[in-house]
């Protein structure tokens, strides 16, 4: 076999991401454990419980072994109800134990880009009506200033939310997240809530933490049309609009798009300093006159794509080429903030792995302003209203004994990550249905 290698820029960044509540454990004062507690929200009736016990400790070990495989970032987020546990009222030892871990991430040559919003609100939020108060945006700014006060000096990549989209789809429009409404309505005032939030954080953490980076994780799915028919390719834009493009055309020009018109917020204009782009699947959508709660589209996975073990993605490599090009679109460099498939047997992961890398190879050498690419994730964590049905970990996790096992990608990624590229030996190796994809001839 011909050797062959595709190699990425020096000081590429290569990491992985995670989340506070799916991995720190017994996050009792937040929205997410009560919704937790009720039956029939989350599958087989899972919990969070200790999670991947990182609050408890257990973060060293997961850093030590990123930092093995040669990783170079991390990916975290920090939980609003440990650090404010009642309005106003700030928990300076919750902040002390975040500093303790930017610091291991420091020490173990990792990093850190540090995440303020990821799908959780503090008990005490929720009750105030949550992301549907306009109070809201006043208490984000004072938990960012909070945060941005206390790791100053120790990170200089901060994501202010985590898809945004996916947060008030799931949470206002399917219900699948708490609050557990289906309103459009409210859905579109959370969203312009986000967005008025995400501004004045964005200058809080400029103004205390000179010099960082500052943006948003945009989830993109990718949405295509079934047929060259006219009303397939309506449907699949009104969705993509609303689902894909209205955050970030917000933060781009200042005008939040919605369903009919759009909701001017000025103050928003230019307040990312780079594009994070979290990219898992795409969807095919065909018009349906029985689906008006899904603007008449119904979507669905490309024909003959591989699907994850529990069919939630399919591999749809040039899917993500198409993202990257989308996200290039807004003239700021690009952190890949998310990528990766569930898959308890590793049997997808790797080729899955090495094609979208390949795509993202492509991508920068069409000179396509990518710095970083952070997989989705470490260690097998809690996943949402899903549970512990889905494992996206390249190492694998018993949530009873908390014991890791490596599995065969978190070896590749290693390679990976230590030599900064994809080899055709490394595909042959863990990926070899994927070699004459990737290295013909």
């Amino acid at each position: 076999m011909i050797e062959a290698s595709l190699h990425f820029p020096p000081g590429f960044l290569w990491g992985t991401a995670t989340s506070s509540h799916q991995v720190e454990g017994n996050n009792k004062g937040n929205d997410w454990w009560d919704w937790e507690q009720h039956p029939g929200h989350i599958s087989e009736g899972d919990r969070s419980g200790l999670a991947c016990d990182w609050w408890g400790g257990r973060w060293a070990e997961d850093l030590d072994r990123a930092a093995e495989g040669a990783q170079n970032t991390h990916r975290l987020s920090v939980e609003w109800s440990r650090i404010e546990p009642r309005p106003g009222i700030w928990d300076e030892q919750a902040l002390a134990q975040y500093r303790e871990i930017v610091a291991g991430m420091a020490q173990r040559s990792l990093r850190p880009m540090v995440t303020l919003h990821h799908f959780t609100n503090p008990r005490w939020l929720a009750e105030q009506g949550g992301w549907e108060n306009e109070e809201v945006i006043l208490r984000f700014e004072a938990f960012a200033r909070k945060v941005a006060a206390a790791l100053a000096g120790q990170v200089d990549l901060w994501c202010t939310l985590n898809e945004p989209n996916v947060y008030v789809f799931e949470a206002y429009l399917e219900g699948l997240f708490p609050p557990g409404k289906q309103d459009p309505g409210a859905a579109f005032r959370v969203m312009g809530n986000m967005v008025r939030a995400h501004a004045r954080a964005y200058r809080a953490i400029h103004e205390l933490a000179p010099g960082s980076q500052v943006g948003v994780a945009h989830h993109f799915r990718g949405i295509q049309p079934d047929s060259a028919s006219p009303l397939d390719h309506l449907v699949a834009r009104l969705q993509s609009r609303l689902f894909n493009e209205a955050f970030p055309r917000a933060l781009w020009s200042g005008r939040l798009p919605l369903l009919l018109g759009e909701q001017a917020i000025p103050e928003a204009r230019g307040t990312q300093d780079f594009f994070g782009l979290n990219y898992y699947t795409t969807d095919r959508v065909a018009f349906d006159l029985r689906r008006p709660g899904e603007f008449f589209g119904r979507r669905f996975f490309p024909p003959r794509a591989e699907l994850s073990p529990g069919g939630f993605i399919a591999n749809v490599p040039d899917g993500f080429s198409a993202a990257l090009r989308w996200a290039s679109r807004f003239g700021l460099p690009v952190l890949v903030t998310e990528n990766g498939v569930e898959d308890g047997e590793d049997r997808l992961r790797p080729k899955y792995l090495c094609q979208h890398l390949q795509k993202l190879w492509q991508a920068l050498n069409s000179n396509f302003p990518i710095r970083g690419y952070w997989h989705w994730t470490l260690v097998d964590n809690f996943e949402w209203e899903r549970g512990w049905t889905q494992r996206f970990g390249l190492w694998a996790l018993n949530p009873q004994t908390q014991q890791r096992t490596a599995r065969p990608s978190a070896q590749l990624y290693a390679q990976i990550c230590r030599q900064n590229c994809l080899s055709s030996s490394m595909v042959a190796s863990f990926a070899p249905a994927a070699l004459p994809i990737l290295f013909p001839g």
